[in-house]
């Protein structure tokens, strides 16, 4: 580990714990980035997709009403 990471760590031990959370997600998001290349997604994900490309082969789309509803149940008031 470098000399600066070291550093932050351990002062980092002294952060509240919502701080130190912060922390572990950021590293965690820049670890996946590094391994983006490796990533294998799961017999869920692979069924989700080929559901999504039968539905596209069949011309199945969601509608304009349909997208909006959608948006609408997960927008902030």
């Amino acid at each position: 580990m470098n000399k600066a990471l070291n550093e932050i760590v351990r002062r980092a031990d002294h952060w509240p714990d919502a701080a130190q959370a912060e922390l572990a997600e950021l590293a965690k998001e820049i670890e996946a980035e590094l391994h983006a290349g490796n990533y294998h997604a799961t017999a869920e994900e692979l069924a989700g997709i080929d559901r999504g490309l039968r539905d596209s082969a069949e011309g199945r789309f969601a509608t304009e009403s349909e997208i909006e509803a959608t948006f609408a149940k997960y927008r902030r008031p």
